[in-house]
C-alpha cells in the first residue's frame, strides 16, 4: 500500500510537470497524446509490474479469499489492475487543465477523471479476465491458446464492449436520416450507429468495431456539428478504406503474435524469442501502417484526393493539432503521420 501511494504522488508530479512542460511547446495538442502514449501509459504499466511483483493483490484478499484457486487469483488481479489504473487516473488529472487550455474547450477535471474512471473498471475487468484465463493454463501453449481465444472474443465483442465503458446513444430523426446518407456515400456499410457522448470534450472521432456481419460505428456527437457533409464523407470513407483494407486485424494479429512469443519465451530460448518479437512487431506495424495508407487510397477514390486532404486538415484544425511529418517514418507507430497523409493526397 505503501508503494501503491507513492507511485500515486509520483505519477501526479510527472503529470503536472509533463503537462507543464508540453503547454509551451509547438503544436502541444500532439504533444499531450506523445505524453500520454509516451510517458504516462509506460508509467502505469510499470506501476502494474511493480504492485504485481509486491503481489498487492493477495495481501488484500488473502484474507478473505486465500490466495490458491481461480477465484483468488482473478480478484488479486483485479485489485493490482485497479490499482494500476488509478495511478494511471492520477497522472492523467494534472493534465486535464492544459488540455483544456490549448484546445479552448469546457472539459471539467472532474468529468474527466470520471469518464476515464469509467474507462479503467472497464479495461481492468477484461483484463482480469484475459490474464486469468492464462495464469490457469496447466502448460505455456494452453496459456497461449486461452489467452488468443478471449482476446479474439474481446475483439468480436467491442461493439457491445464500448457502450459500457463510454456513454453512448443511438441518433435519432433527422441525425439517423443524414448519418445513412453520409454512410452510403463514404461506401461504409455497418450494422448501426452510435454516439459517443463525448460533452465538453468536444471530440470528433469516428471508428468502426466489430467483426464482419456485425460492424458498429461509433461518432463522436460533435462529428455531426463540426464537419459539412463534404467533410464528414470523406471522414466516413477513410474508415470504410480500413474496414475493406482489414487495417484493425492487421494491428490485431501483431499484437497477437507480439504476446504469444513473449509468453513462450518464458519456457522457450528467452533471447531469440525476444528477438523474434520485436521484429514481429516492427513488420507488423509496418504492414498496419500500409492498411492505413490503402484506406487513404480507397476514400481518396471514394470522394478524390483534394477533397479527402481538406477534410484530414479540418479534422485536425477543429482537434487544435497541428498535422505531423517525419523524414523518418516512426517503426512503432500503427498510422503515418497526418501531415504526412495529407501531403501524399496533394501529391
Amino acid at each position: 500500500m505503501v508503494a501503491f501511494v507513492v507511485l500515486a504522488v509520483v505519477g501526479a508530479v510527472l503529470g503536472a510537470a509533463g503537462s507543464a512542460v508540453v503547454r509551451r511547446l509547438p503544436n502541444p495538442v500532439g504533444k499531450y497524446r506523445l505524453l500520454y502514449g509516451g510517458v504516462l501509459v509506460p508509467f502505469a504499466l510499470t506501476a502494474w509490474i511493480l504492485l504485481t511483483a509486491l503481489e498487492l493483490g493477495p495481501a488484500v484478499v488473502g484474507p478473505a479469499l486465500g490466495t490458491r484457486g481461480p477465484l483468488p487469483t482473478a480478484a488479486a488481479t483485479l485489485v493490482e489492475t485497479l490499482a494500476a489504473g488509478v495511478v494511471a487516473v492520477v497522472a492523467y488529472a494534472p493534465t486535464v487543465r492544459g488540455v483544456r487550455a490549448v484546445r479552448g474547450i469546457d472539459l471539467t477535471t472532474g468529468r474527466a477523471v470520471a469518464q476515464m474512471l469509467r474507462y479503467v473498471v472497464g479495461v481492468s475487468v477484461l483484463v482480469t479476465v484475459v490474464l486469468t484465463a492464462v495464469a490457469a493454463g496447466d502448460s505455456t501453449l494452453v496459456s497461449v491458446a486461452a489467452g488468443a481465444v478471449l482476446v479474439s472474443a474481446v475483439y468480436a465483442a467491442a461493439p457491445w464492449y464500448i457502450p459500457l465503458v463510454r456513454s453512448t446513444y443511438r441518433p435519432d430523426g433527422e441525425t439517423a436520416d443524414r448519418l445513412a446518407r453520409l454512410r452510403d456515400e463514404a461506401g461504409l456499410d455497418v450494422r448501426d450507429t452510435r454516439l459517443l457522448d463525448t460533452g465538453d470534450a468536444e471530440t470528433a472521432s469516428v471508428v468502426v468495431r466489430g467483426p464482419p456481419g456485425y460492424r458498429r460505428l461509433f461518432v463522436g456527437d460533435a462529428f455531426l456539428d463540426a464537419f459539412d457533409d463534404e467533410t464528414a464523407t470523406a471522414l466516413l470513407a477513410v474508415q470504410a478504406g480500413r474496414v475493406r483494407g482489414r487495417a484493425l486485424a492487421r494491428l490485431f494479429g501483431t499484437l497477437l503474435a507480439v504476446v504469444t512469443l513473449l509468453l513462450l519465451a518464458l519456457d522457450g530460448p528467452l533471447l531469440a524469442l525476444l528477438a523474434a518479437a520485436l521484429v514481429t512487431l516492427v513488420a507488423g506495424l509496418w504492414f498496419t501502417r500500409r492498411g492505413m495508407v490503402t484506406a487513404d487510397d480507397y476514400a481518396a477514390d471514394r470522394v478524390g484526393a483534394e477533397p479527402l486532404a481538406v477534410a484530414l486538415e479540418r479534422y485536425a484544425d477543429f482537434h487544435n493539432l497541428e498535422p505531423g511529418r517525419r523524414r523518418v517514418p516512426n517503426p512503432l507507430s500503427k498510422t503515418p503521420p497526418l501531415g504526412d497523409r495529407i501531403d501524399r493526397l496533394r501529391e
